[in-house]
């Protein structure tokens, strides 16, 4: 050859070893993503100052748990119960529940009830409780509840019932020093599915920001909880944190960015701290909907320090 340098032949053999080889590689990461990371489970930190008000020199450490969706092979009630104890070890002040307990996908070996997974959680541990929202599959996965457009729903009663409160459209005061901390929790933004008196309309929202944060003082400061980040856009600038769920990450996330977000906003609010008028951290969550698949963004415990000295 002119350069000096010997070229190889491509020959059938190299070219059917090349597409052996890619084959291979797509295989072993289908299994990782099906077989590993949806049985994965990290803790990922956040601090964060808050530009809203906020108690001088409080230090509040929020766990957070979303998405569930409790059902074998991928949630089973014991695998909660390690998640359980993975968080009550990182002694946080304070937990949250971001809603979708129930299951929200038809590769299962066994659904798993309310009645198994919501004592389960009753395990959770924190000086300042344990509180909930719900999220679209409990409400959607709830016949009785959709046919007559309300709660109670089962997984609400369940989690009640378990001792940990659940918050629709409401606002509790936590007591901290320099505070109360007011907690908020919003109803889910995508409850009902449309049905033969709702038939042609887009799932309806039960959430109500107003409701929910009118209790709350004003220059108190405020925690919000809501399941789907998008109502993020009218959240007012004196709530200190929003924590969301629902997103999964997108469940697939390659070099910052995701495929598919269940999200009109698509990437801007897909996962982590978002930080615009005020601040939003959207958990990656724990398991698995639509697709038994995690790639990129494996499940999740959410710790946040909020007040920190420096912000994330």
């Amino acid at each position: 050859m002119r350069d000096g340098t010997p070229r190889r032949r491509i020959t059938r053999r190299r070219v059917l070893a090349g597409a052996g080889a890619v084959a291979a590689s797509g295989v072993a990461g289908g299994a990782y993503a099906t077989g590993i990371e949806p049985f994965r489970s990290v803790v990922t930190s956040y601090d964060i100052r808050p530009r809203a008000p906020w108690p001088a020199g409080l230090r509040l450490r929020i766990a957070a748990l979303a998405d569930l969706h409790a059902c074998e092979p991928w949630m089973s009630p014991t695998r909660i119960a390690g998640i359980v104890a993975a968080t009550n070890a990182l002694e946080p002040d304070l937990v949250v529940l971001l809603g979708d307990y129930v299951a929200g996908l038809n590769v299962v070996t066994r659904y798993v009830t309310a009645a198994e997974w919501a004592p389960v959680l009753g395990g959770l541990r924190a000086p300042l409780g344990v509180h909930a929202v719900l999220g679209n599959h409990d409400w959607w996965e709830d016949r009785t509840a959709q046919a007559r457009g309300r709660g109670p729903t089962i997984a609400g009663e369940a989690l009640a019932k378990a001792g940990i409160r659940v918050l629709s459209n409401e606002a509790v005061a936590l007591p901290v020093p320099g505070g109360p901390v007011w907690l908020a929790g919003l109803e889910d933004q995508l409850a009902l599915l449309p049905g033969r008196r709702r038939h042609g309309h887009p799932r309806i929202g039960l959430d109500d920001l107003a409701a929910t944060l009118a209790p709350v003082p004003d220059g108190a400061p405020v925690i919000l909880l809501a399941h789907e980040p998008d109502i993020f856009p009218k959240v007012p600038a004196r709530v200190a944190l929003t924590l969301s769920g629902h997103t999964h990450g997108g469940q697939v996330r390659l070099f910052g960015q995701s495929p598919m977000v269940p999200s009109r906003y698509r990437n801007r609010y897909a996962y982590g701290h978002i930080r615009e008028h005020t601040d939003l951290v959207v958990s990656g969550g724990l398991g698995l909907s639509i697709a038994p698949v995690r790639f990129g963004v494996p499940p999740e415990i959410v710790v946040v320090t909020l007040g920190a000295e420096t912000s994330a």
